[in-house]
């Protein structure tokens, strides 16, 4: 009966069991690290996605400590991602932002009932072409949404498919920012500098404040989330339930299924890295409750979709993460943030957000 009990427990509960000063340390070092990496990309994947960029970072609070707090994973950092980007852009473009949210808390009902039926084994057969397929051709769709913000083009509209938005760039090609084109490279020289000769830096992060720093300083005609978004609001999100309409639950069935099977694939091929790096094993079941759970939450804040981050599941191992402890830390460092630094970040130039969000494109395909 113990071993049972022991197979649905999440695995902060397990080890916090013995839980002393030297792990809090450590995971307090590798949560405020991540949460400052995921800063900018929780920005970034939002601003992609079509909404603003305090949802993706509502998202990155809520379903981060959730994440952590309820999944099976030691060292799993949750939050949005760039495989949900075109999957909740086509949703926002057909049935609002409601719509979003009701798509994403459905998911999260279909991610806890895997998990309680022990589906969550079954989620590794999936063909390799298969995954590998889709996460590159996802890599492409977002490197193709963030090229009017690299070059700073001036375009009152940005077509929802490839071929149109190609064609659109295209013609907008002579309205480009010497600027804003400056910004992106010296940011992505910037990035590959740090990936490859000081590892331990933090690329996004040196750009994200870097860049704002230089917009400030140089009074550089940059758009910004300022000047598209009016800034970040301070303070905590108000509480909202989503409308629910049985037409539109009809229409949105086969989206929360496609939103809830990426999910749990990358949730739990991030799990994998986690624990290759951490020499631990993850409970695949409880990790897909554990990110059901915080997908049913996460729109009640207006947050995004949300799932296991590898780029950041990997900050946060190097950053010696010990325990959950770390991911909680690092929704806590975002909500701090929010709380206090909120006016800062409207400085943010949108060509660093889109330099990084290349990387991040690059970084994810198998090419």
């Amino acid at each position: 009966m113990k071993l049972e009990i022991e197979d649905w427990l999440p695995k902060s509960v397990i080890l916090l069991r013995h839980y002393d000063r030297h792990k809090f340390v450590s995971d307090l070092i590798a949560g405020v690290t991540v949460g400052l990496v995921a800063l900018p990309l929780a920005m970034a994947f939002a601003i992609a996605s079509g909404v603003p960029p305090q949802a993706g970072l509502y998202c990155a609070i809520v379903t981060g400590f959730l994440i952590s707090a309820l999944g099976g994973s030691k060292t799993q950092i949750g939050g949005p991602t760039g495989a949900f980007v075109v999957v909740v852009a086509g949703i926002i473009a057909k049935h609002g932002i409601d719509g979003l949210f009701m798509c994403t808390m459905m998911a999260g009902v279909l991610l806890v009932l895997l998990g309680v039926t022990g589906m969550g084994a079954m989620v590794k057969y999936f063909p390799r072409p298969v995954v590998v397929g889709f996460t590159n051709g996802i890599a492409i769709l977002i490197a193709s949404t963030q090229i009017r913000d690299f070059f700073g083009l001036k375009m009152d509209h940005v077509p929802g498919d490839f071929f149109h938005r190609m064609v659109a760039f295209a013609r907008a090609w002579n309205t480009f920012s010497m600027p804003a084109t400056a910004v992106s490279i010296f940011s992505i020289a910037v990035m590959i500098f740090c990936l490859k000769y000081a590892k331990k830096i933090p690329g996004a992060i040196l750009v994200t404040f870097g860049a704002a720093a230089a917009v400030i300083l140089f009074h550089m005609n940059l758009e910004t989330i300022g000047t598209r978004f009016g800034g970040i609001p301070k303070g905590l999100p108000t509480i909202v339930v989503p409308k629910f309409h049985y037409d539109v639950f009809r229409q949105l069935l086969s989206s929360a299924f496609t939103v809830a099977m990426l999910g749990a694939i990358e949730s739990l091929m991030s799990a994998v890295v986690s624990d290759r790096m951490s020499n631990d094993k993850h409970n695949p079941n409880v990790e897909l409750i554990g990110q059901g759970v915080a997908n049913i939450l996460s729109p009640l804040f207006g947050g995004l979709p949300a799932t296991g981050a590898i780029a950041r599941t990997a900050t946060n191992v190097r950053s010696g993460a010990k325990t959950p402890v770390a991911g909680m830390i690092h929704a806590l460092t975002l909500l701090a943030i929010i709380l206090f630094a909120a006016p800062l970040v409207k400085s943010v130039p949108l060509a660093a957000l889109a330099s990084i969000l290349m990387i991040v494109a690059y970084n994810m395909g198998d090419w």
